[in-house]
Protein backbone atom coordinates (compact mmCIF):
# COMPACT_ATOMS: atom_id res chain seq x y z
CA UNK A 1 0.00 0.00 0.00
CA UNK A 2 1.23 3.77 -0.75
CA UNK A 3 -0.08 5.81 2.33
CA UNK A 4 0.55 9.51 1.63
CA UNK A 5 0.98 11.36 4.91
CA UNK A 6 0.33 15.01 5.19
CA UNK A 7 1.66 18.18 7.79
CA UNK A 8 2.76 21.04 7.92
CA UNK A 9 6.23 20.06 9.21
CA UNK A 10 8.95 18.07 8.44
CA UNK A 11 10.57 18.26 11.51
CA UNK A 12 9.41 17.43 15.33
CA UNK A 13 7.42 20.66 15.87
CA UNK A 14 5.15 18.95 18.33
CA UNK A 15 2.95 16.34 19.24
CA UNK A 16 1.07 15.98 15.49
CA UNK A 17 4.37 15.26 14.30
CA UNK A 18 5.85 13.27 16.40
CA UNK A 19 2.72 11.03 15.69
CA UNK A 20 2.92 11.49 11.75
CA UNK A 21 6.70 10.60 12.20
CA UNK A 22 6.16 7.37 14.32
CA UNK A 23 3.37 6.27 12.09
CA UNK A 24 5.55 6.72 9.20
CA UNK A 25 8.18 4.83 10.20
CA UNK A 26 5.54 1.78 11.72
CA UNK A 27 3.90 2.04 7.86
CA UNK A 28 7.77 1.57 5.97
CA UNK A 29 8.72 -1.30 8.99
CA UNK A 30 5.38 -3.48 7.58
CA UNK A 31 6.32 -3.23 4.08
CA UNK A 32 4.47 -0.19 3.02
CA UNK A 33 6.13 2.75 1.57
CA UNK A 34 5.67 6.09 3.34
CA UNK A 35 5.16 9.52 1.02
CA UNK A 36 5.34 12.70 2.76
CA UNK A 37 3.75 16.07 1.64
CA UNK A 38 4.88 19.22 4.25
CA UNK A 39 5.65 23.07 3.43
CA UNK A 40 9.14 23.98 3.39
CA UNK A 41 10.84 24.84 6.83
CA UNK A 42 14.60 26.02 6.98
CA UNK A 43 14.09 23.47 10.46
CA UNK A 44 12.86 20.49 7.84
CA UNK A 45 14.85 17.08 7.88
CA UNK A 46 15.88 15.51 4.43
CA UNK A 47 13.51 14.17 1.93
CA UNK A 48 13.09 12.87 -1.20
CA UNK A 49 9.85 14.57 -1.73
CA UNK A 50 11.28 17.82 -0.91
CA UNK A 51 10.83 18.98 -4.52
CA UNK A 52 7.02 18.86 -4.25
CA UNK A 53 7.32 21.04 -0.86
CA UNK A 54 5.22 24.16 -1.20
CA UNK A 55 6.68 27.17 0.45
CA UNK A 56 5.90 28.09 3.62
CA UNK A 57 5.21 31.65 5.21
CA UNK A 58 8.83 31.76 6.70
CA UNK A 59 10.33 30.56 3.19
CA UNK A 60 8.44 32.75 0.88
CA UNK A 61 10.03 35.51 -0.59
CA UNK A 62 9.56 38.51 -2.46
CA UNK A 63 7.93 41.91 -2.35
CA UNK A 64 4.68 40.74 -2.50
CA UNK A 65 5.07 37.82 1.08
CA UNK A 66 3.06 39.58 3.31
CA UNK A 67 0.19 39.41 0.76
CA UNK A 68 0.67 36.13 -0.06
CA UNK A 69 1.18 34.69 3.15
CA UNK A 70 -2.62 36.18 3.73
CA UNK A 71 -3.95 34.81 0.34
CA UNK A 72 -1.85 31.35 1.52
CA UNK A 73 -3.63 31.31 5.02
CA UNK A 74 -7.22 30.35 3.49
CA UNK A 75 -5.84 28.79 0.13
CA UNK A 76 -2.42 27.62 -0.83
CA UNK A 77 -2.42 27.70 -4.55
CA UNK A 78 1.03 26.28 -4.70
CA UNK A 79 0.07 23.55 -2.36
CA UNK A 80 -2.69 22.15 -4.93
CA UNK A 81 -0.55 21.95 -7.58
CA UNK A 82 2.64 20.61 -6.07
CA UNK A 83 0.58 17.72 -4.78
CA UNK A 84 -0.73 16.89 -7.75
CA UNK A 85 2.39 16.15 -9.06
CA UNK A 86 3.08 14.32 -6.36
CA UNK A 87 -0.39 12.33 -7.05
CA UNK A 88 0.87 11.66 -10.28
CA UNK A 89 4.43 11.26 -9.60
CA UNK A 90 3.82 8.45 -6.57
CA UNK A 91 0.14 7.15 -7.67
CA UNK A 92 -0.49 7.09 -3.85
CA UNK A 93 -3.59 4.50 -2.73
CA UNK A 94 -4.68 6.86 0.36
CA UNK A 95 -4.35 9.98 2.16
CA UNK A 96 -3.80 10.21 5.97
CA UNK A 97 -3.68 14.14 7.17
CA UNK A 98 -2.61 15.76 10.10
CA UNK A 99 -2.23 19.28 10.29
CA UNK A 100 -3.30 21.58 7.42
CA UNK A 101 -5.49 24.73 8.32
CA UNK A 102 -3.71 27.97 7.92
CA UNK A 103 -0.75 26.13 6.14
CA UNK A 104 -1.05 24.15 3.67
CA UNK A 105 -4.44 24.20 3.45
CA UNK A 106 -8.05 22.91 2.15
CA UNK A 107 -6.57 23.76 -1.34
CA UNK A 108 -5.64 19.74 -1.39
CA UNK A 109 -8.98 18.37 -1.03
CA UNK A 110 -10.32 18.78 -4.29
CA UNK A 111 -6.89 17.55 -5.99
CA UNK A 112 -7.31 14.53 -3.39
CA UNK A 113 -10.79 13.75 -4.35
CA UNK A 114 -10.10 14.57 -8.44
CA UNK A 115 -8.11 11.52 -8.65
CA UNK A 116 -10.41 9.21 -6.27
CA UNK A 117 -7.84 9.32 -3.52
CA UNK A 118 -9.48 8.41 -0.04
CA UNK A 119 -9.00 11.24 2.74
CA UNK A 120 -8.72 10.62 6.69
CA UNK A 121 -7.90 13.22 9.10
CA UNK A 122 -6.49 12.67 12.88
CA UNK A 123 -8.03 15.27 14.76
CA UNK A 124 -5.01 16.63 17.17
CA UNK A 125 -7.18 19.63 18.35
CA UNK A 126 -10.33 21.41 18.10
CA UNK A 127 -9.45 23.72 14.42
CA UNK A 128 -12.61 22.24 12.57
CA UNK A 129 -15.12 23.53 15.11
CA UNK A 130 -13.42 26.14 17.24
CA UNK A 131 -11.49 29.16 14.98
CA UNK A 132 -8.50 29.59 17.53
CA UNK A 133 -8.73 25.56 18.36
CA UNK A 134 -8.20 25.39 22.00
CA UNK A 135 -11.64 26.83 23.01
CA UNK A 136 -10.83 29.46 24.91
CA UNK A 137 -11.21 33.05 24.92
CA UNK A 138 -9.07 36.28 25.45
CA UNK A 139 -9.25 36.03 28.82
CA UNK A 140 -7.67 32.74 28.90
CA UNK A 141 -11.23 31.11 29.73
CA UNK A 142 -12.88 28.07 28.83
CA UNK A 143 -15.50 29.11 25.73
CA UNK A 144 -17.77 27.71 23.46
CA UNK A 145 -19.87 30.27 22.63
CA UNK A 146 -18.86 29.87 18.53
CA UNK A 147 -20.97 26.77 18.86
CA UNK A 148 -19.09 25.39 15.67
CA UNK A 149 -21.48 28.32 13.47
CA UNK A 150 -21.13 32.24 14.81
CA UNK A 151 -17.79 32.37 14.35
CA UNK A 152 -17.41 35.87 14.94
CA UNK A 153 -17.41 35.60 18.37
CA UNK A 154 -13.66 34.80 17.91
CA UNK A 155 -13.22 38.04 17.03
CA UNK A 156 -15.41 39.70 19.66
CA UNK A 157 -13.65 37.18 22.44
CA UNK A 158 -10.43 38.15 20.72
CA UNK A 159 -9.64 34.70 21.17
CA UNK A 160 -6.64 34.61 19.51
CA UNK A 161 -3.64 35.44 21.02
CA UNK A 162 -4.95 38.52 22.18
CA UNK A 163 -4.90 40.01 18.82
CA UNK A 164 -8.28 41.42 17.15
CA UNK A 165 -6.82 41.22 13.55
CA UNK A 166 -5.76 37.82 14.26
CA UNK A 167 -8.99 36.59 15.70
CA UNK A 168 -11.06 38.17 12.62
CA UNK A 169 -8.57 36.44 10.53
CA UNK A 170 -8.92 32.71 12.01
CA UNK A 171 -12.84 33.51 12.14
CA UNK A 172 -12.88 34.45 8.88
CA UNK A 173 -10.78 31.51 7.58
CA UNK A 174 -13.26 29.09 9.23
CA UNK A 175 -16.36 30.55 7.23
CA UNK A 176 -14.58 30.62 4.20
CA UNK A 177 -13.35 27.05 4.73
CA UNK A 178 -17.07 25.78 6.12
CA UNK A 179 -18.65 27.23 2.75
CA UNK A 180 -15.98 25.70 -0.05
CA UNK A 181 -14.31 22.76 1.55
CA UNK A 182 -16.63 21.66 4.44
CA UNK A 183 -14.42 19.15 6.04
CA UNK A 184 -17.50 16.77 6.68
CA UNK A 185 -18.01 17.12 2.90
CA UNK A 186 -14.47 16.01 1.82
CA UNK A 187 -13.07 13.90 4.32
CA UNK A 188 -13.49 10.33 4.37
CA UNK A 189 -12.78 9.63 7.86
CA UNK A 190 -11.52 10.66 10.94
CA UNK A 191 -9.17 9.13 13.82
CA UNK A 192 -10.28 10.71 17.01
CA UNK A 193 -7.49 10.39 19.78
CA UNK A 194 -9.94 10.90 22.41
CA UNK A 195 -13.71 10.52 22.73
CA UNK A 196 -13.84 13.59 24.19
CA UNK A 197 -12.49 15.06 20.74
CA UNK A 198 -14.96 12.63 19.13
CA UNK A 199 -17.75 13.76 21.10
CA UNK A 200 -17.37 17.60 20.97
CA UNK A 201 -16.28 17.66 17.38
CA UNK A 202 -19.58 15.72 16.15
CA UNK A 203 -21.83 18.21 18.68
CA UNK A 204 -20.67 21.20 16.94
CA UNK A 205 -20.14 19.64 13.54
CA UNK A 206 -23.16 16.78 13.67
CA UNK A 207 -22.70 16.19 10.30
CA UNK A 208 -19.83 14.06 10.72
CA UNK A 209 -21.46 11.58 12.77
CA UNK A 210 -22.30 10.26 9.57
CA UNK A 211 -18.77 9.42 8.77
CA UNK A 212 -16.44 6.50 9.53
CA UNK A 213 -14.35 7.15 12.78
CA UNK A 214 -12.32 5.49 14.88
CA UNK A 215 -10.98 6.44 18.45
CA UNK A 216 -7.40 5.26 18.52
CA UNK A 217 -4.93 6.89 21.70
CA UNK A 218 -1.20 7.88 20.84
CA UNK A 219 0.97 5.52 20.91
CA UNK A 220 4.62 4.92 22.31
CA UNK A 221 7.75 3.53 20.55
CA UNK A 222 9.41 1.97 23.51
CA UNK A 223 7.60 0.95 26.94
CA UNK A 224 10.29 -0.24 29.52
CA UNK A 225 9.45 -2.00 32.80
CA UNK A 226 10.23 0.92 35.62
CA UNK A 227 12.45 -0.22 38.92
CA UNK A 228 9.90 -0.57 41.83
CA UNK A 229 11.77 1.32 44.33
CA UNK A 230 10.53 5.28 44.61
CA UNK A 231 13.42 7.21 42.69
CA UNK A 232 16.51 8.43 44.67
CA UNK A 233 16.23 12.05 43.53
CA UNK A 234 12.45 12.48 44.22
CA UNK A 235 11.20 14.77 42.03
CA UNK A 236 7.95 15.81 39.98
CA UNK A 237 8.34 17.10 36.48
CA UNK A 238 5.95 19.33 33.91
CA UNK A 239 7.30 19.16 29.91
CA UNK A 240 6.08 20.67 27.42
CA UNK A 241 5.61 23.91 26.47
CA UNK A 242 5.42 27.18 28.74
CA UNK A 243 2.19 29.05 27.13
CA UNK A 244 -0.95 30.38 29.10
CA UNK A 245 -3.26 26.89 28.67
CA UNK A 246 -0.65 24.70 30.28
CA UNK A 247 -1.42 25.74 33.91
CA UNK A 248 2.01 26.11 34.63
CA UNK A 249 1.37 29.02 36.42
CA UNK A 250 -1.06 27.35 38.73
CA UNK A 251 1.50 24.19 39.28
CA UNK A 252 4.20 26.75 40.62
CA UNK A 253 1.29 28.07 42.81
CA UNK A 254 0.85 24.94 44.14
CA UNK A 255 4.23 24.33 44.86
CA UNK A 256 4.89 27.46 46.45
CA UNK A 257 3.23 26.43 49.70
CA UNK A 258 4.56 23.27 49.62
CA UNK A 259 8.47 23.83 49.97
CA UNK A 260 9.21 20.35 50.91
CA UNK A 261 8.21 19.00 47.15
CA UNK A 262 10.52 19.64 44.34
CA UNK A 263 9.63 20.37 40.46
CA UNK A 264 11.47 19.94 37.69
CA UNK A 265 10.21 22.14 34.58
CA UNK A 266 11.21 20.98 31.19
CA UNK A 267 10.34 23.48 27.90
CA UNK A 268 10.20 26.59 26.25
CA UNK A 269 7.75 28.82 25.60
CA UNK A 270 5.77 32.72 25.61
CA UNK A 271 5.14 32.53 29.04
CA UNK A 272 8.83 31.21 30.18
CA UNK A 273 10.08 34.79 31.25
CA UNK A 274 6.71 35.30 33.06
CA UNK A 275 7.06 31.76 34.62
CA UNK A 276 10.72 32.54 35.94
CA UNK A 277 9.69 35.62 37.21
CA UNK A 278 7.34 34.42 39.17
CA UNK A 279 9.54 31.55 41.17
CA UNK A 280 12.28 34.23 41.61
CA UNK A 281 9.50 36.82 42.97
CA UNK A 282 8.11 34.52 45.37
CA UNK A 283 11.50 32.70 47.20
CA UNK A 284 11.11 29.73 45.69
CA UNK A 285 13.86 27.00 45.96
CA UNK A 286 12.14 24.13 45.26
CA UNK A 287 11.81 24.35 41.34
CA UNK A 288 14.31 23.93 38.17
CA UNK A 289 13.93 25.25 34.68
CA UNK A 290 15.74 23.16 32.94
CA UNK A 291 14.91 24.46 29.16
CA UNK A 292 14.38 22.20 25.91
CA UNK A 293 15.47 18.91 26.69
CA UNK A 294 15.03 16.28 23.62
CA UNK A 295 16.29 12.40 23.02
CA UNK A 296 17.95 10.30 25.69
CA UNK A 297 18.30 13.39 27.85
CA UNK A 298 14.57 14.28 27.72
CA UNK A 299 13.43 10.61 28.51
CA UNK A 300 15.85 9.63 31.61
CA UNK A 301 14.21 13.06 33.08
CA UNK A 302 10.74 11.40 32.51
CA UNK A 303 11.96 7.86 33.38
CA UNK A 304 13.56 8.95 36.72
CA UNK A 305 10.84 11.12 37.85
CA UNK A 306 8.23 10.48 40.82
CA UNK A 307 5.09 11.91 39.16
CA UNK A 308 4.80 13.61 35.52
CA UNK A 309 2.14 16.43 35.98
CA UNK A 310 -0.03 17.24 33.42
CA UNK A 311 -1.69 20.38 34.71
CA UNK A 312 -3.50 21.49 31.31
CA UNK A 313 -6.13 24.20 31.33
CA UNK A 314 -7.77 24.12 27.98
CA UNK A 315 -8.77 20.85 26.35
CA UNK A 316 -6.35 18.91 26.36
CA UNK A 317 -6.61 15.83 23.68
CA UNK A 318 -4.20 13.04 24.23
CA UNK A 319 -1.29 14.36 25.75
CA UNK A 320 2.18 12.74 24.32
CA UNK A 321 3.31 13.55 28.19
CA UNK A 322 1.26 11.10 29.54
CA UNK A 323 2.28 8.58 27.05
CA UNK A 324 5.44 9.08 27.49
CA UNK A 325 5.52 8.96 30.98
CA UNK A 326 3.24 5.86 30.84
CA UNK A 327 6.06 4.07 28.50
CA UNK A 328 8.92 4.47 31.55
CA UNK A 329 6.31 3.53 34.17
CA UNK A 330 5.92 6.74 35.73
CA UNK A 331 3.02 8.04 37.18
CA UNK A 332 1.07 11.24 35.79
CA UNK A 333 -1.14 14.00 37.91
CA UNK A 334 -3.56 15.36 35.43
CA UNK A 335 -6.28 17.39 35.23
CA UNK A 336 -9.93 16.90 34.95
CA UNK A 337 -10.21 18.09 31.02
CA UNK A 338 -10.65 16.84 27.80
CA UNK A 339 -8.93 13.89 26.97
CA UNK A 340 -6.91 13.63 30.16
CA UNK A 341 -9.12 11.72 32.48
CA UNK A 342 -9.14 8.83 29.68
CA UNK A 343 -6.08 7.91 30.29
CA UNK A 344 -5.24 9.40 33.66
CA UNK A 345 -6.97 6.48 35.91
CA UNK A 346 -7.52 8.01 39.12
CA UNK A 347 -5.31 6.12 41.69
CA UNK A 348 -4.29 3.29 39.72
CA UNK A 349 -2.01 4.72 36.68
CA UNK A 350 -1.66 8.55 38.75
CA UNK A 351 -3.96 11.16 40.22
CA UNK A 352 -6.76 13.63 38.92
CA UNK A 353 -7.59 17.17 39.84
CA UNK A 354 -9.79 19.70 39.11
CA UNK A 355 -8.08 21.95 36.49
CA UNK A 356 -7.38 25.67 37.34
CA UNK A 357 -8.10 24.52 41.59
CA UNK A 358 -4.17 25.42 43.04
CA UNK A 359 -5.41 24.02 46.34
CA UNK A 360 -6.53 20.81 45.25
CA UNK A 361 -3.75 20.40 43.19
CA UNK A 362 -1.20 21.23 45.99
CA UNK A 363 -3.38 18.33 48.02
CA UNK A 364 -3.19 15.85 45.37
CA UNK A 365 1.12 16.09 45.21
CA UNK A 366 0.88 15.70 48.78
CA UNK A 367 -1.16 12.50 48.68
CA UNK A 368 1.42 11.42 45.51
CA UNK A 369 4.70 12.84 47.92
CA UNK A 370 3.30 10.03 50.32
CA UNK A 371 3.12 6.60 48.77
CA UNK A 372 4.84 3.78 49.85
CA UNK A 373 7.78 1.86 48.35
CA UNK A 374 4.72 -0.81 47.52
CA UNK A 375 1.59 1.91 46.82
CA UNK A 376 4.35 3.23 44.18
CA UNK A 377 5.79 -0.01 42.75
CA UNK A 378 1.89 -0.87 42.21
CA UNK A 379 1.28 2.58 40.11
CA UNK A 380 3.84 2.33 38.03
CA UNK A 381 3.08 -1.33 36.98
CA UNK A 382 -0.09 -0.43 36.12
CA UNK A 383 1.30 2.63 34.05
CA UNK A 384 3.07 -0.18 32.20
CA UNK A 385 -0.21 -2.58 31.90
CA UNK A 386 -1.78 0.24 30.72
CA UNK A 387 0.72 0.99 28.17
CA UNK A 388 0.62 -2.43 26.72
CA UNK A 389 -3.00 -2.67 26.44
CA UNK A 390 -3.71 0.69 24.90
CA UNK A 391 -0.48 2.69 23.82
CA UNK A 392 2.21 -0.24 22.48
CA UNK A 393 2.73 0.17 18.59
CA UNK A 394 1.76 -3.30 18.23
CA UNK A 395 -2.04 -2.68 19.59
CA UNK A 396 -2.15 0.96 17.46
CA UNK A 397 -1.02 -0.71 13.93
CA UNK A 398 -3.58 -3.30 14.13
CA UNK A 399 -6.63 -0.47 14.62
CA UNK A 400 -5.36 1.55 12.07
CA UNK A 401 -4.36 -0.87 9.40
CA UNK A 402 -8.00 -2.32 9.48
CA UNK A 403 -9.64 1.33 9.34
CA UNK A 404 -7.00 1.69 6.31
CA UNK A 405 -8.16 -1.18 4.78
CA UNK A 406 -11.60 -0.36 5.23
CA UNK A 407 -10.80 2.48 2.31
CA UNK A 408 -9.26 1.13 0.31
CA UNK A 409 -11.60 -2.09 -0.71
CA UNK A 410 -14.28 0.65 -0.81
CA UNK A 411 -12.49 1.98 -3.51
CA UNK A 412 -12.03 -1.37 -5.37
Amino acid sequence: MKILLIDVYNYNKGGAETVCFNTGKMLEAHGHKVIYFTLKWAENKPSPYSKYFPESKETRRGPLKQIKNMVNYFYHFEAAKKIEQLILDEKPEIAHIHLIWGQITPSIFPVLKKYNIPILFTVHDYRIVCPAYTFRNGKGQICEECQGKYFYKCFTNTCCKGSKLMSAVMAAEQYFRNIFFNPAQFIDGFIYVSNFAKNIQEKYMPAVKNKSNIILYNFSTSIVQKGENIPKDKYFLFFGRLSYEKGVKTLLSAFKEIPECKLKVVGTGPKEEELKQYVEETYMQNVDFLGYKQGKELTDLVSNAYFVIVPSEWYENNPMTIIEAYSVGTPVIGAQIGGIPEIVIDGKTGFQFTSADTKNLRNIILKANKLNNEEYATMSSNTIKFANENLSPQSYWEKLIEFYTQFIKSEQ
